[in-house]
């Protein structure tokens, strides 16, 4: 968690405040102003930092919408220990946006609040790393990459270390990079904060050096997921917005255009370990081409092995929550997987039952939402 440093601002003296804000819009190169001026990361984020584009195409796949609406009974959960009027009600205590529930391509509970609707487009943070893990998938369905165990470097030659050069891609895929990076926003002059905030990534990423050998344990790494979209960017020849337009959002018939935060006008290097901005309703659309093994209508988008080994535990990658970690998935052991960011964003894919689920919110609230997704999936509601 990053510090709160809003009631910091209240104890300095006037002339730091002061200096602050002449380091956020003076010195746009400095990470260390925004931190202090934005802080946490928040729902708005996606608007303070420059964007790029991905397109749709002009034949939207549409869902089917029940007629009935879902119901889904309340009770009292062991998370938060409270018991709530009514289901929406919980959601927008714990701080929920959107909810949205697919089953067999038909929405069968869909709820917005705090303001949003079916049209909001939403951060998804660390949700965009799934995307990744398509992407790099449809690139070696292609010949684009040779194997997941080729060296990074055969791609980022201006990578200094020669050790970073041999971590494989599918060590950075499975969080085992071994890279020294902390995944901390408590110091300003962390290299998360530099990550998320900065606005060269190119010059940060050249430094990059290893703390242990790559492949020996996971620790979960924002970087691994910036290398893997450069290298993306490198086998490809296109910008990774353009190459998930092309190969996935025109295809699966995307509703709406989304966009990807990038880290400055000037480097243009997209913010890939997060920060893809999108509707509900087409995350939902990513989650259905997981549930039916990377086949949309006919048409093999990601390798159906590619999607099987993404459901899989391959190995002792587990997340802080205890979560087995595959190919930027948390997989269940009721053989279900999730994506997650942050806020409490999540896509849930349970083939069980054939459903999806989608989070999106402003925080993640206290609820813990993978058990709450098992709950219902398991239900007789459903």
């Amino acid at each position: 968690m990053r510090l709160n440093v809003t009631a910091m601002l209240f104890r300095i003296k006037p002339v730091v405040f002061f200096l602050l804000i002449i380091l956020v819009f003076t010195g746009s190169s400095c990470h260390v102003g925004r931190y202090f001026w934005w802080n946490y990361a928040d729902i708005h984020d996606q608007y303070r930092f420059p964007a790029v584009p991905v397109h749709t195409g002009n034949k939207p796949f549409l869902f089917h919408e029940t007629t009935k609406p879902l119901f889904i009974p309340v009770q009292k959960h062991n998370v938060t220990g409270i018991t709530y009027s009514s289901f929406e009600s919980m959601l927008e205590d714990e701080g929920t946006v959107s909810f949205l529930i697919l089953r067999n391509d038909t929405i069968v509970y869909e709820h917005y609040s705090d303001g949003y609707n079916q049209q909001s487009v939403l951060p998804s943070f660390s949700v965009s790393k799934v995307f990744l893990s398509a992407l790099t998938g449809i690139a070696f369905a292609e010949g684009k990459i040779n194997n997941t165990a080729q060296q990074i470097g055969d791609f980022l030659p201006e990578i200094r270390d020669t050790l970073v050069k041999k971590i494989t891609i599918a060590q950075l895929l499975n969080m085992r990079a071994g890279l020294d990076f902390t995944e901390s926003y408590g110091s300003p002059f962390g290299l998360m904060p530099k990550y998320y905030y900065g606005t060269n990534l190119d010059k940060y990423v050249a430094k990059l050096r290893l703390k242990n050998p790559p492949g020996l344990q996971y620790e979960y790494q924002s970087a691994s997921s910036l290398l893997l979209s450069m290298v993306l960017e490198k086998a490809t020849h296109k910008p990774i917005n353009q190459y998930l337009e092309e190969k996935i959002w025109i295809p699966l018939g995307m509703e709406s255009d989304a966009n990807w935060n990038i880290d400055s006008r000037k480097h243009q290097n997209i913010k890939s370990f997060c920060c893809l901005n999108a509707r509900t309703r087409d995350f939902a659309r990513f989650g259905r081409l997981y549930l039916n093994k990377g086949n949309w209508n006919g048409i093999q988008i990601v390798p159906a092995g590619w999607v099987a080994t993404s459901m899989r535990i391959i190995n002792d990658s587990r997340d802080s929550q205890e979560f087995p970690y595959t190919y930027q998935w948390r997989v269940c052991h009721e053989q279900a997987i999730f994506a997650k960011g942050v806020l409490g964003q999540y896509i849930y894919v349970y083939p069980g039952k054939n459903i999806v689920i989608v989070r999106f919110g402003k925080k993640a609230g206290k609820m813990h939402w993978p058990a709450l997704f098992k709950e219902i999936v398991q239900s007789d509601c459903i």
